[in-house]
């Protein structure tokens, strides 16, 4: 099996092919945002969409002919006594899949985007930042260190600001943004201390010579445990665990290809992506994997029992993001290191589709997000329904769709780990059929409740936003073969074995975990499980939704207490207000009146106005009459003569 990475070998092509990835998406960013006023909707849009492709393309080259892992020093960056960080790129089996993953998910939503957002008066400015954001994501998972890795991190935080925003005359969205914002500050901190820790640990932050060094580490070692601590509350803060995960809902503010672009494929997985990257420091600190497993678990439940109630599609869809985010996150701790980026692969294909299934709804429902106008929609948009209909198959992991081989597989791991634990994911994988299924059969069966205006205008949508749904579908439909060992063998679970490499220093501290394996018995009956849990939740949603044809309660009327508690999402937002935002506001105003304006204020003041005060009065020295001149200089000379025959 191969080291986890070559650091001496050389780069097969030229540098400048692997510059060209990130650079192709910034050159977009700069040519949209400079040309913003000039360049029609269409053009930003093929810009934006063939820079993203040219990477893509590149992605897929490299990926065809990869052969061994190397890095790919770019410049000497910093260079501080023996600190030495290189701004180099590393190449393997990881940073591949993450690169196809970004720039092919995100040419789609790009050329969705062109439909989406013709009519914008500022469509040049979206297309630049949605560049900006997909440059910013290969820099992360390009990094060969953790330095350009938080650079990338940053990056990202930085333009799903300036996404979730865009429409910034509503100040709704704009407190999104900065909700957004703030709160990956929160998790961007103990990243940045994970960070500092590893280098007074390991004296680098190159992940080769990190991870070789902890690769001789004791099981258990407190440092290693605090590190992972601190890099676990930056990927909570980022992929939107308990308690980080509430600025995730509020994101929806964005236009939808926003909402797709972080909900599936790029900035809420750069956690998954960034434990993945250090799986050997997480090994080697099993209580932070279980503290791991534990919020994964209860995100994925919390989070859908949320989904449950909420009748805003694209508000559904989020917290369905979370809850799928906990699902990872669940396969993180448990050690299903694949397993997990399976997931992610999945959910990217499933999620991204079912993002912008909602949007061709929105767009042709009038900017309409509310499910109980809807309904009835399947005849009106029978591509976005069929589409949407594999989306909603895929996460309620129904066989053969993709979400079916990667949820069973995290739920196997769980299985092995903790009863308990799968217990959990079990009962979440209901809940998520019943509520995706709920979304489906209120939006797309039953009579229409909308307004006359809407049914007339009610339409399909553009070939550049549903083709690229049909090829999401394909990819939600048939992308689980890319790991299935159950029904292929061992031998054909491509994506374990492909990433098998990245491993191979956990594997040799805990074998344990890599070789624990179920019998077949036990297997065929956990499929089975999930299998109905999934059947279960389609049943009693369309028993209820569709057989008794049952509306969602309107705003004004009664609910009870446990339905009125999930719709209002448990209170989390008002707790935080009272519990964190409130105490801070009362200090800063308190701080701005008491110490700003009564004691620094008077102080400085006070400087400058004696400052002032000496200016007034040599003023009145400057007369302008050259007989006082002469007299001060005269004075002066006396003055200076007695104090120096002052000293004898």
């Amino acid at each position: 099996m191969q080291e986890t990475v070559i650091p001496a070998a050389g780069a097969p092509y030229s540098t400048f092919l692997y510059v060209l990835i990130p650079l192709l998406p910034f050159l977009g960013f700069l040519i949209n945002g400079l040309l913003n006023r000039k360049l029609s909707g269409t053009v930003a849009g093929a810009i934006s969409s063939l820079a993203v492709l040219g990477s893509f393309a590149i992605s897929v080259f490299l990926f065809l002919n990869f052969q061994y892992q190397y890095t790919v020093t770019l410049f000497d960056w910093i260079s501080v006594g023996s600190m030495q960080i290189p701004f180099s790129y590393q190449i393997d089996q990881l940073s591949l899949i993450m690169l196809l993953l970004v720039t092919g998910v995100g040419f789609l939503i790009h050329v969705y985007s062109i439909g989406y957002m013709h009519h914008d008066e500022n469509v040049g400015k979206f297309f630049s930042f949605l560049n900006l954001f997909v440059f910013s994501m290969l820099v992360l998972v390009l990094g060969a260190n953790f330095v350009i890795l938080f650079i990338g991190w940053e990056g990202v935080g930085l333009c799903s600001y300036l996404l979730i925003g865009f429409w910034n005359k509503n100040t709704a969205y704009n407190n999104a943004a900065k909700k957004a914002f703030i709160i990956n500050r929160v998790g961007d901190l103990g990243f940045l201390l994970g960070i500092f820790l590893i280098y007074l640990t390991f004296d680098s932050v190159q992940y080769a010579e990190v991870f070789q060094k902890a690769s001789t580490m004791q099981i258990g070692a407190g440092v290693v445990t605090a590190i992972t601590l601190l890099l676990f509350v930056g990927a909570a803060g980022k992929s939107a665990q308990l308690p980080l995960y509430t600025w995730l809902p509020d994101a929806m503010a964005g236009p939808t290809p926003v909402s797709a672009l972080i909900h599936a494929a790029t900035m809420v997985t750069a956690g998954i992506y960034m434990i993945l990257r250090a799986n050997v420091l997480f090994t080697l600190a099993p209580d932070t994997l279980e503290v791991i497993a534990i919020i994964g678990a209860a995100t994925a439940l919390f989070a859908a029992t949320i989904g449950l109630a909420q009748n805003d599609i694209k508000k559904v869809l989020a917290y369905s993001t979370v809850s799928q985010l906990g699902y990872m996150f669940l396969a993180l701790g448990v050690m299903g290191y694949s397993t997990s980026l399976f997931h992610v692969l999945t959910h990217a294909f499933f999620k991204a589709l079912m993002f912008l299934g909602a949007g061709s709804v929105i767009h042709a429902m009038s900017n309409e997000q509310d499910m109980r106008r809807m309904g009835g929609l399947r005849k009106a948009l029978p591509i976005t329904f069929i589409t949407f209909f594999v989306g909603c198959l895929a996460i309620a992991g129904i066989p053969p769709f993709a979400g079916f081989f990667s949820k069973d597989e995290i739920l196997l791991h769980a299985f092995e780990h903790s009863k308990v634990l799968y217990a959990v994911g079990l009962f979440t994988a209901f809940l998520t059929a019943f509520y995706m299924f709920r979304l489906l059969f209120l939006t797309f069966f039953g009579e229409f409740r909308g307004t006359e205006e809407q049914k007339h205008h009610l339409h399909e949508s553009p070939a550049s936003m549903t083709l690229p749904l049909v090829v999401l579908a394909i990819l939600a439909a048939v992308g689980g073969f890319m790991n299935a060992p159950f029904f292929l063998g061992e031998d054909n679970a491509y994506l374990s074995n492909y990433l098998a490499p990245l491993f191979t220093y956990s594997q040799r501290l805990n074998p344990a975990a890599f070789g624990a394996e179920v019998d077949h018995a036990t297997e065929l009956m956990l499929i089975g499980l999930s299998v109905g849990a999934g059947v279960l939740g389609i049943i009693v949603a369309y028993v209820q939704y569709v057989s008794r044809g049952v509306r969602p309660v309107e705003d004004g009327e009664s609910r009870g207490f446990l339905e009125n508690l999930i719709y209002h999402k448990y209170y989390i937002d008002e707790l935080y207000n009272a519990l964190i935002v409130r105490p801070i506001m009362w200090l800063s105003r308190g701080l701005f009146r008491y110490v700003e304006n009564g004691i620094i204020d008077p102080i400085v003041n006070g400087f400058g106005r004696i400052t002032m005060g000496g200016g007034q009065l040599l003023r009145y020295v400057q007369t302008g009459s050259v007989e006082t001149y002469l007299i001060l200089m005269v004075v002066g000379i006396v003055l200076v003569m007695a104090l120096n025959f002052g000293k004898f």
